[in-house]
């Protein structure tokens, strides 16, 4: 049993990495408190893990990727823009910061992002292998720990370039990014022939353009507010 959890962590940890739940979870903790994220990792693992060992296992059914990706996505899209919305609100009043989310709420964000994220990813039909071969406890235990593992390493990733990065410009990216990864799980689900390099390579036009948007949008607000303190001063 020890030697199937060891083999079931080396798995899943190493499928985790540069995987978009690893991103994921690097950028979740630019936003909250590590704790809460590594909380909500854990019980996400718990419950994916579970369906890929025990119910992959015994029932062999399949889940319906397409729905589960455009769930994910447009959770992943409420998300993004929550996230740019707080940073906006930030650039509008400099003096109050806008008021970081409760533990709850962002345990409970943290949970079905990763939940959903994980459901029909490589991670759990690795796990689902594993299971068909060995002891699906052993799988579970071992899974659970790789993927908290992987998610960790990211969580440390993550406060380290937060403390050398302004707040502001992190939720930016923050949102940028979780919408790339919305418009990327779609385009895995439904045009698989694109491969990843090229699902990654569409995705990214909607942030880019969002992204370059905003900084014009930021560099033309400066000139309008001084053309417009001019005409009061006449």
């Amino acid at each position: 049993m020890i030697a199937t959890i060891l083999l079931s962590f080396g798995v899943l940890f190493l499928a985790e990495l540069g995987d978009k739940s690893q991103l994921m979870a690097l950028t979740f903790s630019l936003r909250y408190r590590w704790w809460v994220v590594l909380a909500g990792i854990s019980v996400a693992s718990v419950a994916v893990n579970l369906i890929a060992a025990g119910v992959g296992h015994f029932l062999g059914t399949a889940l319906p990727a397409e729905a589960i990706a455009v769930i994910t996505a447009l959770t992943l899209l409420v998300v993004g823009l929550w996230t740019l919305r707080d940073a906006r609100s930030g650039d509008d009043d400099s003096e109050d910061a806008p008021e970081p989310p409760s533990t709850r709420n962002a345990f409970l964000v943290v949970i079905s992002a990763f939940t959903l994220a994980e459901l029909g990813d490589r991670t759990m039909f690795a796990a689902a292998a594993l299971a068909s071969s060995n002891n699906w406890v052993a799988v579970w235990i071992g899974s659970v720990a790789g993927m908290v593992a992987a998610g960790g390493l990211a969580i440390l990733v993550g406060k380290f370039a937060g403390k050398h990065l302004p707040e502001r410009g992190i939720a930016f990216a923050s949102g940028l990014l979780f919408l790339f990864f919305a418009a990327k799980t779609v385009l895995d689900a439904f045009v698989p022939a694109l491969g990843g390099w090229g699902s990654a390579g569409l995705a990214l036009i909607v942030p880019a353009l969002l992204g370059i948007g905003a900084v014009v949008w930021r560099r033309r607000e400066p000139a309008g507010r001084e053309s417009g303190l001019a005409e009061i001063a006449d």
